[in-house]
């Protein structure tokens, strides 16, 4: 069973149908208690990374959340805003983040690319894995993944780095240390890619 965190951000019903499609049974919910009984979470989200962490905060998960993920080792997937939110601080916003990993959400800066770059990134793009990763085990060759975001997180540890992703320059895309990983993608709009990933979380991690 995975535990969906539901904190007013995106849909996540579609992640509910990927997993289920892939026979891994899901519930979302916005329940502490819940989440504290969880054995493996999601962290979904789009949006404002303010916006994120003050719902967070009013729902009462910040607790929780660090004592599953920072005490009790309990894996954690962040998709696109939730795997921001992993990270201390963003340009996007005030509020401090979760502060798991070190790091800092930025805006995607034309000016360091060749060519002009559209912003939001929306667009299927290939990652290059830059360490093993059950999240990426037995992956299909050149993996492709669905993105749309504005801003990507920018890691002050390199051993962090799970996957980067070129877009004008290469940006992080995954991070990965012990139990927690994230994607700046979204594996569930990714087909047979992004279903191999969430069945590797759902049975390797």
């Amino acid at each position: 069973m995975i535990t969906i965190i539901d904190y007013k951000t995106g849909n996540l019903a579609s992640i509910a149908n990927m997993l289920k499609k892939i026979g891994c049974p899901s519930v979302i919910t916005s329940s502490a208690e819940e989440i504290d009984r969880a054995n493996k979470l999601i962290l979904p989200g789009v949006g404002a990374f303010d916006t994120g962490m003050r719902n967070l905060i009013a729902l009462g998960l910040l607790e929780v959340l660090n004592r599953k993920v920072l005490e009790d080792r309990v894996p954690i997937l962040g998709i696109c805003l939730g795997m921001q939110l992993f990270v201390g601080e963003s340009e996007e916003g005030e509020l401090p983040g979760l502060g798991w990993i070190e790091g800092s959400v930025v805006k995607f800066k034309p000016e360091l690319s060749e060519k002009k770059l559209k912003v939001p990134h929306m667009s299927w793009n290939h990652t290059a894995l830059r360490k093993e990763s059950r999240l990426f085990d037995e992956m299909y060759d050149e993996p492709r993944f669905y993105f749309v975001h504005s801003f990507h997180v920018q890691l002050n540890r390199e051993e962090d780095i799970l996957a980067e992703t070129g877009y004008g320059y290469w940006f992080t895309s995954a991070l990965e240390r012990s139990n927690i990983g994230g994607v700046q993608f979204h594996p569930e709009k990714s087909h047979k890619f992004g279903m191999k990933l969430l069945k590797n979380f759902a049975e390797k991690y």
